[in-house]
């Protein structure tokens, strides 16, 4: 699905790391099973999900090793800062991406963690293929040459 959604200014959490450790196939929106005091945490904005990936259980997508901070104001109900969540999806996107799990080398690897217009959590999710040390060179030289060649432009014209 599209990245419109993210522009409302309500994200919560980037994974900066996704694009230069994954060559991105496909991006994709879900939906999480949340408990209040987590939602009250993202809207607080406290989230990371940098070391974060999807995996599957019993013919559903989860969502491990995401950090979701436990609310201050929160009781002795509050929520497991990194518990596994559930991810929503339709019964087909869950066996696409079940079926391209299973290639060796692909992860599912969410991309940004925010509020949709209708004020509910949503994260993007991006089907990756892990990059080799000599491509993640090829993207540094490549954003290096990028900043120059801006910087070159700004002087020649300013």
């Amino acid at each position: 699905m599209s990245g419109s959604s993210t522009s409302s200014g309500s994200t919560v959490a980037f994974n900066r790391k996704a694009r230069f450790d994954y060559a991105v196939e496909e991006e994709l929106e879900a939906g999480m099973v949340l408990t209040g005091t987590e939602v009250k945490s993202l809207r607080a904005g406290k989230a990371n999900i940098a070391d974060a990936y999807a995996v599957e259980k019993d013919g559903e997508l989860w969502l491990l090793n995401a950090y979701i901070a436990e609310y201050e104001s929160g009781n002795r109900f509050n929520h497991e800062p990194l518990r596994p969540r559930k991810l929503l999806l339709h019964k087909k996107q869950v066996k696409k991406l079940v079926g391209r799990l299973k290639v060796k080398g692909v992860s599912v690897v969410p991309l940004s963690l925010y509020f949709n217009s209708r004020g509910l959590a949503k994260i993007k999710l991006a089907v990756a293929i892990g990059k080799k040390s000599y491509e993640k060179r090829e993207t540094i030289k490549k954003r290096d040459w990028q900043r120059d060649k801006a910087r070159i432009m700004r002087q020649k014209n300013g």
